[in-house]
């Protein structure tokens, strides 16, 4: 497989291998796109639940997004977990010196297990500054309601705390509706022009750790190799279904994703 793209992942790192930076390289590599990377944070965690988090200083994650595009320069780049005003104060300036259009961000605010990943200052601050410069943003429904103060129960909520993102600068906004009780799922994107809604059965698994980040980095791997964001928002969504559907039960907790699903061997390394 030849390399498409390049992307720049700014995200946080999960012991574990199933979210995080670990799922966001997984992921690129397996869609054919170089996957570079900026640490946010080191998390110590396992399917069960995560034990603790330590930051990575705020000018060495500048230094690291803008000292690795000045010699790599990405297509694209996602955004995942910024748990502290600081680092979102930095990352906006590493944004604004290296000068990349296409930026998707996943506003990572809590762990599968409940374990909250972000403080109420830099969720004020994300809103205020970050939101403006990104293409689009891919929050949950519980994050959703956070960012908005939106509760939501049904479709049509989902589509209001869209309209309220988008009032904050956001052009695109990906609602994901796996939060909801129901045999379908149905994730929502919304912008200024129109509403698309991509519905796929739910498959009946515990074993759904890092389907977040894995849905966003495939999403900017799609829209870094040229194709357009809802195009690049139904790939990334097909791909993770199929990594859900052909789990391989790993831990005791919420088992990871099948990253590889969209691998196959050539014969001779078989």
């Amino acid at each position: 497989m030849k390399l498409k793209s390049k992307i720049l992942i700014i995200a946080g790192s999960d012991s574990s291998g199933g979210a995080g930076i670990q799922a966001d390289i997984k992921t690129a590599t397996c869609l054919g796109v170089y996957a570079s990377t900026a640490v946010t944070a080191v998390t110590i965690q396992n399917t069960t639940g995560v034990k603790s988090v330590v930051s990575i200083p705020a000018n060495e994650i500048y230094n690291q997004i803008v000292y690795t595009a000045q010699d790599i320069k990405p297509n694209a780049i996602k955004i995942g977990m910024l748990h502290s005003k600081q680092i979102i104060h930095k990352v906006i300036q590493a944004l604004n010196k290296i000068k990349i259009k296409k930026i998707i961000l996943d506003p990572v605010m809590v762990a599968k297990g409940g374990s909250k990943l972000i403080s109420d200052k830099a969720i004020s601050s994300m809103k205020i500054k970050l939101l403006n410069k990104v293409s689009l943003i891919t929050p949950n429904i519980p994050e959703a309601e956070i960012l908005t103060g939106v509760k939501i129960t049904c479709k049509e909520d989902i589509i209001f705390a869209a309209n309220k993102l988008i009032q904050l600068g956001v052009p695109n906004v990906l609602i994901k509706g796996g939060h909801f009780k129901s045999k379908t799922v149905n994730d929502i994107l919304v912008n200024k022009n129109e509403i698309k809604i991509f519905s796929t059965n739910r498959l009946d698994t515990k074993n759904t750790h890092g389907t977040g980040c894995t849905l966003s980095t495939a999403i900017t791997s799609f829209f870094s190799c040229g194709k357009p964001l809802k195009k690049s928002c139904e790939l990334g969504i097909k791909y993770v279904n199929s990594a859900i559907l052909t789990n391989p039960k790993i831990g005791k907790g919420h088992g990871p994703i099948n990253h590889l699903n969209s691998i196959e061997l050539l014969k001779k390394y078989k």
